[in-house]
């Protein structure tokens, strides 16, 4: 019988804390769709603060955010978008930018540290005079801190160098910030700082910071009118929405100190792991809340497995491979939630070894 849970599957997992629910309890309110809720309406004006940017507007999700924006940017169907092969527009958001908005794709390989070289950036951007044949480049995404790399941070040198080539070319940038503050402690970076170059900016409050529901995109005052009508057609435009963003508003303002406590327990917790007998992670790799680990193929033990043995003990994680899980801290994981799940990992590798009577 499971008598403690440690969910590390994702930040996304948290749950609303009585700050939380009372603030949505007490919200002040009104219809966003036929005017505007007072409480919605603060909290982008604080993102949008936050952010250095004019404007903000409230979405549902930040698949939702990332659609709107380059929709915006790229509002003649046809354009084309150069974003990471390994990023998260482009492989978990259903190709939503394809699908719904006539936008091509034009992925770049995104290196270990989440970066794109510039130069191949650059290439990839099409050449004007072929039109005839070719999609038309519109805009450039970025992704800071870069999930699928484990949570690797963007330089705030590296974006301005992004968004100086955007310039050069007549093209916007987007910066899909779902974990951007991350991003900010990490790298001891005022988060302004990191978007300055940004056209736009898909900020999400339920990954690190622990909001139950949404994100909030900023750019410029026009930018954002484009993006309320388009939050309408896609089915996003909530009424009473001031209850949902009171949370949010509690999560900016007291979630954002947590981060680095976030990120000291992922450390910890990466370095136990690989000195786990049969796991390999790159600790060096590990700069915010997510670690990507592998399990040696002579340990005799899949991830499925491994995942089942700790999914046991109340130890929940993510499958990535048949040898390659992801962990995600978060706010609501504590340092005694790390020991006990490294010692459940430690229990499920000396039971392999028992039951291969050999060591792995």
């Amino acid at each position: 019988m499971v008598t403690r849970t440690v969910d590390l599957r994702s930040d996304t997992v948290t749950k609303p804390t009585e700050a939380m629910r009372a603030a949505m309890a007490t919200a002040e309110v009104d219809d966003d769709v036929l005017g505007a809720d007072p409480t919605a309406v603060r909290l982008e004006s604080e993102v949008a603060t936050i952010m250095g940017k004019e404007a903000g507007l409230f979405v549902a999700s930040g698949t939702m955010g990332n659609l709107i924006s380059v929709l915006v940017h790229c509002d003649i169907r046809g354009s084309e978008v150069i974003l990471g092969d390994n990023s998260h527009i482009h492989i978990y958001e259903n190709g939503g930018i394809s699908t719904i908005g006539g936008v091509h794709p034009r992925p770049v390989k995104n290196n270990d540290d989440g970066t794109m070289d510039i130069n191949s950036i650059e290439a990839a951007i099409r050449d004007p005079r072929g039109e005839i044949v070719y999609p038309t480049t519109r805009l450039i995404c970025l992704e800071n801190s870069h999930a699928n790399t484990g949570g690797r941070c963007l330089s705030a040198e590296y974006t301005d160098k992004v968004g100086e080539l955007a310039k050069k070319h007549g093209l916007k940038l987007h910066i899909d910030g779902a974990r951007i503050f991350n991003a900010s402690v990490a790298l001891g970076v005022p988060v302004n700082r990191l978007v300055q170059a940004a056209d736009s900016v898909s900020v999400c409050l339920s990954k690190g910071l622990g909001a139950p529901v949404g994100s909030v995109i900023v750019g410029s005052k026009s930018f954002i009118s484009k993006a309320r009508i388009l939050r309408k057609t896609l089915g996003g435009g909530m009424r009473q929405l001031g209850f949902i963003c009171a949370a949010a508003f509690v999560a900016l303002k007291e979630n954002v100190t947590k981060l680095e406590g976030d990120h000291q327990k992922a450390k910890v917790l990466a370095e136990g792991l690989n000195q786990v007998k049969g796991l390999r992670v790159n600790v060096a790799a590990v700069e915010t809340n997510i670690i990507y680990f592998d399990i040696v193929e002579r340990s005799k033990i899949t991830a499925e497995k491994l995942y089942k043995n700790l999914e046991e003990h109340g130890v929940l994680v993510m499958l990535e491979g048949p040898y390659r899980m992801r962990i995600v801290l978060h706010h609501q994981i504590s340092s005694s939630d790390v020991q006990y799940t490294l010692s459940c990992f430690q229990q499920a590798f000396n039971g392999v070894q028992e039951e291969n009577g050999n060591h792995v």
